[in-house]
Formats: structure tokens, sequence, C-alpha cells
């Protein structure tokens, strides 16, 4: 009895070694390692959440910086990854080279993606536009609604959505139609050869000052612009706001209409004449 007792006490001993010993060898590496990823987790949210701060300081576009806090923040969870792995013995040079050529790949696959992505960058950098403006780019003609990093979000006149690769703008020319506080409105008009110069002027330059909504400085110009097939071509020039670019164009178009009834000088349009020859039996 008394060497069973004993030799259930050595087992138990022996049992209690060796759970010590697991985990003083597995226990303890476990609890640093979770200490690391703990610790690298608040790191990168530290890390993420300063970057935002710099990049609102840096008075960036919400977007930016958002991108460049999250990326500061993979990028901290990636080095505690490989830092971790380290500690298991694991050879992370390995790694590297898969994540390398796994970038690689993922590059020549979307590198259209990636154009986009880039020109994006560059967009929100350089800032030919921002939202609220009227431009044209690519061919597309609307208000801009949103500019992502991928794409440029805009509205028709006609409220028609069109969403244009940030690629396709960013290596286009880029006409920013209400970046200016005011615009020039242009009418061009063509009178008859037989109307006099000087009175054709005079009847331009009242029916110009009579346009409500533009402004005097700089004033209206009348300029004689040429002589066209059928008619002496003129252009009545004014300044308007912006924002009364297609009120002030109408008005404009009316004022120049009705000056030239009321002075009886014709606008003449387009006319071809045919002549028949009758030949004789």
């Amino acid at each position: 009895m008394l060497m069973t007792t004993l030799a259930q006490t050595i087992q138990v001993q022996e049992a209690s070694d060796k759970g010590f010993s697991m985990i003083q060898e597995y226990g303890l590496p476990a609890l640093i390692i979770l200490a690391i990823l703990f610790g690298g987790y608040l790191i990168a949210g530290w890390v993420s959440r300063i970057t935002l701060a710099g990049c609102n300081t840096a008075k960036l576009d919400l977007t930016v910086g958002t991108f460049f806090a999250r990326m500061a923040k993979w990028l901290i969870l990636l080095l505690t990854g490989l830092f971790v792995l380290s500690k298991f013995g694991i050879e992370t040079a390995s790694f590297a080279v898969v994540i390398g050529s796994a970038g690689l790949a993922i590059g020549l696959a979307l590198q259209g993606t990636l154009a986009n992505f880039a020109s994006g960058i560059m967009l929100l950098i350089f800032r030919p536009y921002r939202v609220g403006d009227v431009v044209t780019v690519a061919g597309q003609t609307g208000k801009v609604n949103e500019l992502e990093l991928f794409t440029t979000i805009m509205d028709t006149p006609d409220n028609r959505r069109i969403i244009v690769p940030n690629g396709t703008i960013f290596g286009s020319v880029i006409e920013n139609i209400t970046h200016h506080a005011t615009r020039r409105v242009d009418i061009p008009v063509g009178v008859d050869y037989s109307a006099d110069i000087d009175q054709t002027r005079q009847v331009l330059e009242t029916a110009a000052a009579a346009i409500p909504g533009i402004l005097t400085d700089p004033a209206p110009q009348i300029v004689l612009g040429g002589l066209g097939d059928s008619a002496v071509d003129w252009t009545v020039r004014v300044w308007c706001n912006a924002q009364d670019y297609w009120p002030t164009r109408e008005a404009a178009i009316r004022a120049t209409k009705m000056g030239l009834d009321a002075a009886q000088i014709g606008i003449p349009f387009p006319q071809m004449d045919v002549h028949v020859d009758k030949t004789q039996d």
C-alpha cells in the first residue's frame, strides 16, 4: 500500500513537472506573442489616427487621408505578423519574396485599376476641379458630384449620372467651366450687306447695354468679325456672373434680335438660287 501511494506521488510529481515545463516552453512564449500582437494592434491604431490627423492638418481630401491612414495601419499589422513568425523560427525572407511576387502578379492583372487609382490620387492632390464644379472631361459635361479614388461621378444638366474612370480624365484635356466667378457670353450674328456698318454697331451696342444681369466691368464689346458668304459677321460680347450664364445668354440673344428688328436690319440666312434653262426643240 505504501509503495502504491509512493508511486502515485511520483507520477503526480512527474506530471506536475512536465506541465510546468510545458508552460515554460510554450505558455510564456505564447503570452509574449499575444502581448506583441496586442501591442502591434494598439500601435497600428495609434499610427492610423496620427496619419489621419496629419492629413487633416495638411488639408488633404478626406478620402486621401482615410486611405493613407488605412495603409499605415495595415503596414504596422503586417510588420507585426512577420515579427511574430520570426519568433517561431519561421524564415520571413521567403514570405517577402512571395508577397513581392504576388504584388507583381496583382499589379499586372489590375494595371488598369491601378492606373485609375494613381490618377485619382493625382486629381485629389492637384485639384483641377472640385465637387460642385461643372466640367468637361473625356468628352462628357456635367457637375461633379463626387471625386473618388478610381472614378469621378458627374450629373448632367438633364439629370443623367455619368461615371468616368480617373485614368481617362487625367490623361486628357480637362475643362473646368465654373472655375472662375465670371464668364463671357458671345453671341455671333450676321447682318445684311446692305446695312450700314456704323449704324449696325450702334444698334448692337444699345442692345448689349440693355441686357439684364450683365457686368459693366469688363464693359460689353461689339466685334466686327468678318465678311461671310451671305452676311457681315458680328459678335456681341458681354460678361456676367458664372451662375447667371445661361439666363444671360438667352437675354443677350433676345436683345440682339429685337434691336436689329427695331432698326430694320435684316439677318440673312443661306439661300440657294436654282436656275432652270429651257432648251428649245
